[in-house]
């Protein structure tokens, strides 16, 4: 099984996760926020993964900090179970429609660490989540997973059906790009490396 577990403790959270590529959409999310655990759930049982994450953040000064951070230690989780990367796909695009809202996330299991983050109309909050978080929540990802990712929002209305779409796309991506596949050889690279 390809799985990494991470615990991360700062002044500002403490966080325990266990994540694995190679799952079947386990979870079990308590990050103190909500839809952040919601959004979590959906990456998890639309990429089927097995996540559990544990995170006692000082939400009671701000969202930032237990988001950004838990973005980190997933990013770092996904860089420590991905192993050599020998024999995966590498890329992956996904669309994924949530009723009125469509998003396309494309993913690069590149070794460099890149986000283009394409999204708007989304409200300042989803009930009492902040919204300009779900970029930071990526940035922290890539920059830890170490990949290029790619997050279009084509269109939608409903700020809630967009972030979903996002997460979910996002999951779906992030497993189609880890498979392996028996007729790749090696490195997915003629550089030999990622």
């Amino acid at each position: 099984m390809r799985s990494e577990s991470v615990v991360r403790r700062t002044e500002e959270t403490a966080i325990e996760m266990e994540f694995s590529i190679d799952g079947s959409g386990q979870t079990a999310i308590h990050t103190g926020l909500g839809f952040l655990d919601h959004m979590l759930t959906l990456f998890t049982k639309h990429g089927r993964f097995d996540l559990t994450v544990e995170c006692n953040g000082d939400i009671e000064v701000d969202q930032h900090h237990t988001v950004e951070d838990i973005g980190i230690v997933l990013g770092q989780a996904f860089n420590g179970s991905i192993g050599t990367k020998e024999g995966i796909e590498r890329y992956a695009t996904v669309s994924t429609p949530m009723d009125e809202a469509l998003s396309t996330v494309s993913l690069d299991i590149s070794g460099r660490p890149f986000l283009v983050y394409n999204v708007e109309g989304l409200k300042e909050k989803v009930g009492d989540f902040d919204t300009e978080l779900v970029e930071e929540f990526f940035r922290a990802f890539v920059s830890h997973a170490k990949v290029t990712l790619h997050i279009n929002l084509n269109y939608g209305k409903n700020s809630h059906h967009m972030i979903e779409a996002i997460f979910k796309g996002f999951g779906r991506a992030l497993r189609l790009a880890s498979v392996i596949d028996p007729d790749v050889k090696g490195i997915p690279s003629t550089k030999g490396i990622l």
